[in-house]
């Protein structure tokens, strides 16, 4: 096709102009590989781009969208050939690259990684960058040396994407899941992923002590803010707590006593320019450990003219678990 359906942003004076619209192919960015969009989803920070709450968008116009999964057309990029089944999850797509709420995606194919065996579109679109990035929590407190033994972890954000994911993963992994929720309503919904405890939110999101009780080894944050102030102060000796979003915000109004008192660590995580063999070992443990039947659970799909009044919905605080688009 020489053109093709896309969303589009424009740089408007309040926030970004949304329209969908025929995009011509000629236009599409440089790339080794062009690749016909199947799915998308809808994360966090979609959302914060199409309803403009937070620059993500950095060059305009721009077609949001920060990952995709779908089938190879062309490429001239020696580990993809046409027909092959690829995933893409940040380097600036739908930031400054053109991205995925499109039928088509010209990329450097040095962005991709091939789809897991056994996993399909709409499978990696379910886990998404949400889940991707959950995974790289999971995997940066194995490497940390903390395992289920040594205590309880929580996950905060628990009903959102990062946090449902990451349920479904510790609890299979044995670990004693405490879940941290602003929606109380979703208390089945969570034990259903595996949490074994569900904690209000309210008791990590306001200003606290430097130093509290020792509740947990281990963390999963997509929060910031005061509430990963909270889980540092109250993480037990020798703690770590992986930290990947800022849904409360970017700052960390917290003291040095947990670091230097208890030997907590805080391990940042970044999905967006995280090198390919960790991605790559990221995506091989999710189609090996992640439940398709919680990743359903978790899962609702929508069409690709659905996307702006979901992007605002999760902003709000109104979507549970992960949204697959359907974008073809």
């Amino acid at each position: 096709m020489s053109s093709f359906k896309a969303l589009v942003a424009t740089k408007g004076e309040t926030g970004p102009n949304l329209a969908f619209t025929d995009f011509a192919e000629a236009d599409l960015m440089e790339g080794d590989v062009t690749v016909r969009v199947t799915h998308s989803t809808v994360n966090y920070k979609d959302g914060l781009a199409i309803t403009g709450k937070a620059p993500v968008i950095r060059r305009w116009p721009m077609i949001p969208g920060i990952d995709f999964s779908g089938r190879v057309e062309t490429s001239s990029h020696p580990d993809f050939k046409p027909g092959d089944l690829v995933i893409l999850d940040g380097w600036g797509t739908g930031e400054t690259h053109l991205g995925a709420y499109a039928q088509k995606s010209r990329v450097n194919g040095d962005w991709l990684v091939p789809l897991p065996a056994g996993m399909t579109p709409a499978d990696a679109m379910a886990i998404g960058t949400a889940g991707y990035t959950a995974m790289l929590c999971v995997l940066a407190l194995e490497k940390h040396g903390l395992k289920p033994a040594h205590g309880p972890v929580v996950v905060t954000g628990a009903a959102g994407g990062v946090g449902s994911v990451a349920i479904a993963l510790l609890a299979k992994a044995g670990w004693h899941v405490i879940a941290s929720t602003g929606r109380a309503e979703e208390a089945d919904y969570l034990k259903g992923l595996g949490a074994s405890e569900i904690i209000d939110r309210n008791e990590l999101s306001n200003p606290g002590k430097p130093l509290a009780k020792e509740r947990w080894i281990a963390g999963v944050d997509a929060v910031g803010s005061h509430t990963l102030a909270n889980l540092l102060a109250m993480t037990r000796y020798g703690g770590a707590v992986a930290a990947c979003g800022l849904a409360q915000g970017m700052d960390l109004p917290a003291s040095v006593a947990p670091f230097i008192l208890r030997g907590v660590s805080l391990l940042g995580v970044d999905s967006v320019m995280c090198p390919k063999p960790r991605r790559l070992e990221a995506w091989a443990r999710l189609a090996a450990d992640l439940d398709r039947d919680k990743l359903g659970a978790m899962t609702s799909t929508i069409p690709l003219e659905s996307v702006i009044e979901t992007g605002q919905a999760i902003v709000e605080g109104k979507v549970r678990g992960r949204v697959v688009v359907e974008v073809g």
